[in-house]
């Protein structure tokens, strides 16, 4: 009878350190996924001063709008958190959008080859970022899905396993950022 009890408690002690293990691995998935948005979005953030010089060489009196990227550039490049990052990051392309906009208005800047050359990168910038929000979400479901089924979630709960935020784009931002030549 000991033997079995022994046997059954090993067996117990043994499916936990699974489960956790488990648990880790899919865990640093996700942190991995919010590494490699924040790694891209760095990117990004890198580029919107070139972005800005440049357009600021044909339409200096934009004073207001230059203001309102570099604003929301730093309000992006400070969130922590995919809910905060994700409002920032809507903000910031909200006014990439206006910029562009405003870039519409000079026909020499469109045709500048350095305004191309920034415009064609941040829309790889964009793709990239996007990609990396599908494995990150796709990490966070796996995760989320593996602390939330039974028996799996009582070792989940009892050793501190949380469910992971998704890292979602609201109808603005849903659309591509706007690049023309």
């Amino acid at each position: 009878m000991t033997k079995i009890i022994i046997a059954v408690v090993a067996a117990l002690v043994l499916w936990v350190v699974y489960v956790f293990n488990s648990l880790i691995r899919r865990r640093n998935l996700v942190r991995n996924g919010w590494a490699d948005i924040d790694v891209q979005l760095k990117r990004r953030y890198d580029l919107i001063p070139n972005l800005v010089e440049v357009v600021k060489g044909y339409a200096g009196h934009e004073k207001s709008l230059f203001e309102k990227v570099t604003s929301a550039r730093a309000s992006a490049m400070t969130a922590e958190h995919p809910a905060e990052k994700e409002k920032a990051e809507q903000t910031l392309s909200s006014a990439l959008k206006t910029l562009f906009a405003v870039a519409e208005n000079y026909p020499n800047l469109k045709a500048t080859e350095n305004f191309g050359a920034l415009q064609k990168e941040l829309a790889n910038i964009e793709d990239t970022i996007q990609s990396a929000r599908r494995y990150y979400n796709a990490a966070t479901r796996e995760y989320n899905n593996a602390i939330a089924v039974f028996p799996r979630m009582i070792v989940a709960r009892m050793l501190g396993f949380g469910a992971q935020e998704f890292f979602g784009a609201n109808e603005a931002e849903r659309g591509a950022v706007k690049v023309s030549f």
